[in-house]
């Protein structure tokens, strides 16, 4: 700030003992060392309000920065939830007015799984469906004793 060397300091010691004397001379030192040293107090002051001011604002980006990136991918999650939405409520009124397009008397007809079978149940592994038995080829030995280990067909274990 000031450049102020030994030899300026020294002009004005003299300076100063001369108009103040040898009496005042202590306590305007202690005076102006007061004044210095509320002024680097100041300074000092200043400077970490100032630091922190900064670092604040610093930490306020950063925040705005982070809300940023989470925000994003949230409104793109909300618009697909609200789009998925929009198509189910659309499905479900479809399919609404499709069940309620249906004749009382005929769901029957129209659900091939709720129709009476018309083909005759299988009651044994080898009977057809028109009742006549398969036949069987010859088994070995060796299958009969597989056969008496393993489950019968239907068994509970």
């Amino acid at each position: 700030m000031f450049d102020v060397g030994f030899s300026e300091l020294l002009i004005i010691a003299v300076v100063a003992l001369l108009v103040l004397g040898p009496e005042r001379l202590p306590k305007a030192a202690r005076f102006a060392g007061l004044w210095v040293r509320k002024a680097r107090a100041q300074w000092y002051s200043v400077k970490s309000e100032l630091e922190l001011e900064l670092a604040q604002d610093e930490m306020k980006r950063h925040l705005q920065d982070a809300e940023n990136s989470i925000k994003a991918p949230m409104q793109a999650l909300q618009q697909d939830l609200q789009q998925t939405e929009t198509e189910l409520s659309r499905d479900f009124e479809n399919a609404a007015d499709v069940l309620k397009a249906e004749p009382e008397g005929e769901p029957e007809a129209s659900n091939p799984a709720s129709a009476a079978p018309t083909e005759a149940v299988l009651d044994d592994a080898d009977a057809t469906p028109n009742g006549s038995e398969q036949s069987k080829p010859e088994q070995s030995a060796a299958d009969d004793s597989l056969d008496e280990t393993a489950p019968k067909q239907g068994a509970l274990w």
